[in-house]
Formats: C-alpha cells, structure tokens, sequence
C-alpha cells in the first residue's frame, strides 16, 4: 500500500498570518513539520499551499511543494487538490497541519497502521484525556472530543463534553468516565477523499465546525488509532514562544 502526505499551508491566517514561516528556533515552522513527516513516509511528501512565498519556502529546504486555490474551506479540500495536482497514484493520502511542528513519527505510523484493516475507509488519532488535568481543561471547546465504538471507529466528536455523567458533578467527571481528544491528523483512501470533499456541508458539522461530522453523517467510518504522545498546536504568536521555549537550544 502506497502513502503520501500532503501538508495544507495558508498564508492568511486571521490569528496569525504568515504562520507557517514563523521561525521555531532555526527552522520556520513548515521545515519542522515537513522533516516530521519526511521521518516516516520518505519522499512521499507534499505541502499544499495557495501562498507563493510559502511554496519558495518549502523549495528552498528542498521540499515540494504545490500551488492549490485560495477558495478552500479546507486542509481536507486543500489535500484533494493538491492529490490530483500531483498526480500521485497513492492508495492513502495522510493530512497533516502546517502547524503542529511536533507531531511525532510514531503518531503517523499509527495512522498507517489503520490501513492494515480493508474496511477502514478515513482514519484519525484519539489521545486519552489524563483526568488530572480537571473539567475545565476538559471542557475546552478548542479542545474537540470523540467517543468511539468497540471496534475504535468514531461514533461522535463534539466540542462539548462527551460522554455526560448524569447524577454527578461536572467537577467528577474526568475521574467517572473514559474521555478523548481528538488530534487533527487525518488519513484517508483516495477514492474516499474524492467523495468527502464532494458532500455539501451538514447540519452537525455548521452547528459544531467539525468538519468530519460532515463525513459521519453521510454514512462514512472513522476509525480512531490512540495516542500518549504530546502534541502542540501553534494558533497564536503567543503559542510560538511557547514552542520556543520547549525546543530549547535547537
């Protein structure tokens, strides 16, 4: 089974434009993240990008890059285009955002490792939510949650807390009940991403700005591989420095 990854890249973020080539240490962010990846999957890596000082950026390192539209709603859309751009003939396309520039290989090779299974047509990671951390940080809504069936597909992801606990106080639940994060590292088969990025957006998806509820209520199967690993995502300069400080002398 062929894999490629692809990294959507914008330039004009309203939180933080110019993020991707914001400088972690003494490699924009994009090189990080792009290195990452580079560690599992080889040369089988793209950055999608509708900014051509992204996409110079990108060669300069000697990456590549494509050149999507500027009219995406999307990475998973940005993924599609840049996929048929490319021209690739892989039978899975992994996403992976332009600013979590310490994914960790071992979280990719998991989301490989779904693929093993035919039947799993789109497939994500899930970290377990260390009750230590208390409600609060638990009910984050930019923190979205997933609850899974027996087999670890998807059944539900939320911005608010899933599951309740009824007949407790919030202040409980961490401790009462299993919950999980979702991470944003998607992988899917190629035919499936085509279809996906075809759907109208969903009553669920525009209450909750998921877009994989889209995905759930046309019918489609999330299969969820979990994860302990830490992961970082940088939404705000405040959060560069953050990072900064994390990669020490690096």
């Amino acid at each position: 089974m062929k894999f490629i990854g692809i990294i959507p890249a914008r330039y004009a973020s309203t939180r933080f434009p110019g993020k991707p080539l914001a400088m972690l240490g003494s490699k924009t962010m994009i090189e990080r993240v792009y290195t990452r990846v580079a560690d599992v999957l080889g040369d089988d890596v793209a950055v999608a990008t509708d900014d051509s000082r992204i996409a110079d950026a990108v060669s300069a390192f000697g990456g590549r890059a494509v050149m999507t539209s500027t009219s995406h709603r999307s990475g998973t859309d940005r993924c599609r285009e840049a996929y048929a751009l490319l021209g690739s003939d892989a039978d899975v396309v992994i996403n992976i955002q332009g600013d979590e520039p310490f994914i960790a290989p071992s979280q990719i090779a998991a989301l490989k490792g779904c693929f093993d299974d035919s039947s799993v047509e789109i497939a994500s990671l899930a970290r377990p939510f260390d009750p230590k951390r208390g409600f609060d940080a638990l009910a984050d809504p930019n923190s979205p949650k997933v609850v899974m069936d027996s087999r670890g597909n998807a059944l539900m992801f939320s911005r608010s807390v899933i599951p309740y606990v009824r007949g407790a106080e919030t202040s409980e639940w961490p401790g009462l009940a299993k919950y999980h994060t979702h991470v944003g590292l998607y992988g899917y088969r190629a035919d499936v991403l085509d279809a996906i990025t075809r759907l109208p957006q969903s009553p669920l998806e525009l209450a909750e700005s998921l877009e994989q509820l889209r995905w759930l209520e046309a019918g489609y199967k999330i299969r969820m591989a979990t994860t302990d690993e830490p992961t970082v995502g940088i939404d705000t300069p405040a959060d560069l420095e953050a990072a900064i400080a994390m990669l020490g002398d690096d």
